[in-house]
């Protein structure tokens, strides 16, 4: 693994799960960590409730806009993990594979998102620490 290491956030639409969890690492591990995410099948727009959830704790993902992962960014993750991908997330030899269970916060309400926001972070933080990255 790199001194910097990357990290490719995957799941089908790139619009909920996978944007808040490159938020929260952003957010937590700054310039530390190579960040990177997409999906299979993107959407047109990043989940409003999920905005609206990572904007009540001061991480904004107004600006992203989903996109589909490349081999590109596959390629140069140390670690990917995925979120409910399934057979279409890629694999490469020599890669870190993490499956995250989560629930699909597509068209749940704000008081749902914040708990699938709130696991999230948690897992991220795990990550971190099995990187040995403190959060900023």
């Amino acid at each position: 693994m790199s001194a910097r290491p990357a990290v490719l956030f995957l799941c089908v639409h790139n619009a909920g799960r996978s944007q808040m969890a490159a938020g929260w690492l952003r957010h937590l591990a700054g310039d530390r960590v190579q960040v990177f995410s997409g999906g299979s099948e993107p959407a047109d727009q990043v989940n409003p409730a999920a905005i609206a959830a990572m904007s009540e704790v001061g991480i904004d993902i107004s600006g992203e806009q989903p996109q589909r992962w490349t081999d590109d960014d596959a390629r140069t993750a140390d670690v990917v993990v995925t979120m409910g991908c399934g057979d279409v997330c890629p694999v490469y030899p020599g890669k870190r594979y993490e499956d995250w269970q989560l629930t699909d916060p597509a068209g749940q309400p704000v008081e749902f998102v914040r708990t699938v926001r709130d696991e999230i972070r948690a897992r991220v933080e795990q990550l971190m620490a099995g990187l040995a990255i403190e959060p900023s």
